[in-house]
């Protein structure tokens, strides 16, 4: 197992910033996801850890180890491709093959850890079949296999599942975690699917525009973003602005004007004065006659809306409640039948209302 971190490593190509000063610290064993939008910067930090590319500025490390300026196959890495670059001239035995063969291996050996990887992959009885003849998911289960054959210090994924469908992308990121846990492989995931992230992941770094904006747990990411960049990316999420009209040292009350009311809130960053954001995600906003004696207490904002929109989703309703000049996005049990257009009572936990900086 290796510890991977990175130090102000910078690129840039022409006038963009693709790699704005990034440091980060990848921990033995971890599965570590880079998620962000398309150009981002993620697929590039990738590519130079596994010195596809050489910064402008920083350090790579391996361990105590210098990589920066160490050729690709000297570091003990490999790189599973979004579009698995698979030899179609190739069998599946052939493919996995390919890089120990390259290394020289013993063809004694490498029968053996071809054997060993096909049954960690389910794909015994494969290995007499071309890439064409095969699933999607089979295909990427070769490319997945081909890379831990050669047993790399660290593992790369770039988008591995982007070209697979909804049900076969669930089946085989079930798959990377379930062999990466029991490998213990250092592993760094690429991807702009945030359910993807959220679902694999030790710990996420959410990325924009070349920078690092935040780093945690898929928990720590959801629940407590330090940036309206992050609660906007990371989940659906209403968001409101204001101004600051009462503070604690955990919570506050802001004043939105949209809603023409006031909210108390969980003070995510504890300095904010004067303008705030507030953050609510869907699932926490509560339409229940039942909390009528607790929204009495202190504990509850309690507001009065029209229920606007609704949208069947399968295990819940997605609703919108028409509250002042704007709209709330609520999650809605399919048990509570409200009709279109009715008058309901919003309920939302202090703790529920996360209060950050408006930048």
């Amino acid at each position: 197992m290796t510890k991977v971190r990175l130090e102000n490593v910078t690129k840039v190509y022409g006038p963009v910033v693709a790699v704005d000063h990034v440091n980060l610290e990848i921990e033995h064993g971890e599965l570590f996801t880079l998620l962000g939008p398309s150009g981002c910067g993620k697929t590039t930090t990738l590519r130079i850890i596994a010195g596809f590319e050489v910064p402008e500025e920083g350090k790579v490390f391996f361990d105590d180890d210098d990589v920066t300026f160490m050729k690709p196959y000297h570091r003990g890495t490999a790189m599973v491709f979004q579009n698995y670059a698979l030899w179609p001239h190739m069998t599946v035995y052939d493919n996995i093959a390919y890089g120990l063969r390259i290394q020289k291996i013993p063809e004694s050996e490498i029968r053996k850890r071809v054997k060993w990887v096909l049954e960690l992959v389910k794909l015994e009885g494969l290995e007499n079949r071309f890439p064409l003849q095969l699933s999607g998911g089979q295909q990427q289960r070769v490319a997945l296999a081909r890379a831990l054959v050669v047993e790399p210090r660290v593992l790369l994924l770039d988008e591995p599942l982007s070209n697979l469908d909804a049900k076969l992308r669930i089946e085989m990121r079930e798959e990377i975690k379930r062999i990466q846990k029991k490998l213990g492989i250092t592993t760094i995931y690429v991807t702009h699917d945030q359910l993807e992230a959220m679902s694999i992941s030790d710990r996420v770094a959410i990325m924009n525009e070349g920078r690092i904006y935040q780093v945690g747990t898929p928990k720590e990411v959801y629940f407590y973003p330090k940036s309206i960049f992050v609660a906007n990316f990371i989940g659906r999420s209403n968001i409101f602005y204001g101004k600051v009209t009462e503070k604690g040292d955990t919570y506050a009350k802001i004043y939105i004007d949209e809603l023409k009311t006031e909210l108390e809130g969980l003070l995510i960053m504890p300095d904010i004065k004067g303008k705030a954001a507030v953050v609510i995600r869907p699932e926490n906003i509560i339409i229940d006659k039942a909390l009528s004696s607790k929204a009495r207490s202190r504990e509850y904002n309690v507001l009065k809306g029209k229920l606007d929109f609704q949208m069947f989703v399968g295990e819940k309703i997605e609703a919108k409640i028409k509250i002042g000049d704007t709209s709330l996005i609520a999650y809605i049990p399919n048990i509570l039948d409200v009709p279109l257009g009715a008058d309901v009572t919003v309920y939302i936990h202090r703790d529920n209302v996360r209060i950050l900086s408006p930048k």
